[in-house]
């Protein structure tokens, strides 16, 4: 799997937070079926470009 989300920028927006090592896998599988649900949604309204109307 490709890593989908930036370490460092997940870090920075928890500022002030501690991040559990396995958080950063979680986020990603999380960030990773949001985004096929929004190629599925894209391509079952007969589209190749995904919008945000798709998340």
């Amino acid at each position: 799997m490709a890593d989908l989300i930036v370490k460092a920028a997940v870090k920075e927006q928890l500022e002030g937070q501690n991040v559990a090592g396995d958080f950063y896998d979680a986020l990603d599988k999380e960030v990773a079926t949001v985004l096929e649900n929004a190629a599925r949604r894209a391509e079952e309204n007969d589209r190749k470009t995904v919008q945000p109307r798709d998340l």
